[in-house]
């Protein structure tokens, strides 16, 4: 994607995921940002701990990707969590619970650099990026996870649908905003 526009240009990115070929998928893609690479959690770690990145892209399995999560929201980093595997309700919503802005399916790699910029803009424009993506993919949610998948959690569910805004994961990472807590809010 080559719009003066994006999000991504000149962006400093983390992407984390034991496979190499999805790690070159995704710098392939995300060619006007700087992309950093780990394979592993120890190396991811510490680069989290040591860059402060624009966005961090998560592999949930093989690197665990829900502890560099919360890494990522203590750092004030955005994160996108990427999974093949651990495609179900339990890791989405953990997800949500955690912090992450997003999360997208492996079959949707070819397409992260449109997701970005769309879910970067909307969080930017002060919407809920989930928001967004349960409008982009949401059919796609319901076809993996089966119909009626969001009744095993209606609870959850009818929370996170009527507080789009103020769902956990953004108030967790509202907890660590520079922005925010430099004004004592």
């Amino acid at each position: 994607m080559t719009q003066t526009d994006s999000f991504l240009k000149d962006k400093h990115i983390l992407a984390v995921d034991d496979e190499q070929d999805v790690i070159e998928t995704i710098q392939e893609i995300l060619d006007e940002s700087t992309v950093d690479v780990a394979k592993d959690y120890q190396t991811a770690s510490q680069m989290i701990l040591g860059t402060q990145y624009d966005l961090a892209i998560l592999d949930i399995m093989g690197v665990n990707g829900i502890k560099l999560l919360e890494e990522c929201v203590k750092r004030g980093i955005p994160a996108i969590m990427l999974t093949a595997n651990s495609m179900n309700p339990e890791s989405l919503m953990q997800s949500i619970k955690k912090g992450a802005i997003s999360y997208l399916s492996k079959e949707h790699l070819s397409e992260i650099d449109t997701l970005i910029n769309e879910l970067m803009d909307a969080q930017k424009q002060g919407n809920p990026p989930w928001k967004l993506l349960f409008e982009k993919l949401g059919d796609h949610f319901d076809q993996r996870f089966g119909d009626g998948w969001k009744n095993d959690n209606k609870d959850f569910w009818k929370d996170f649908e009527k507080n789009w805004q103020v769902s956990r994961g953004i108030q967790e990472r509202l907890l660590h905003d520079k922005n925010i807590i430099d004004k004592g809010i």
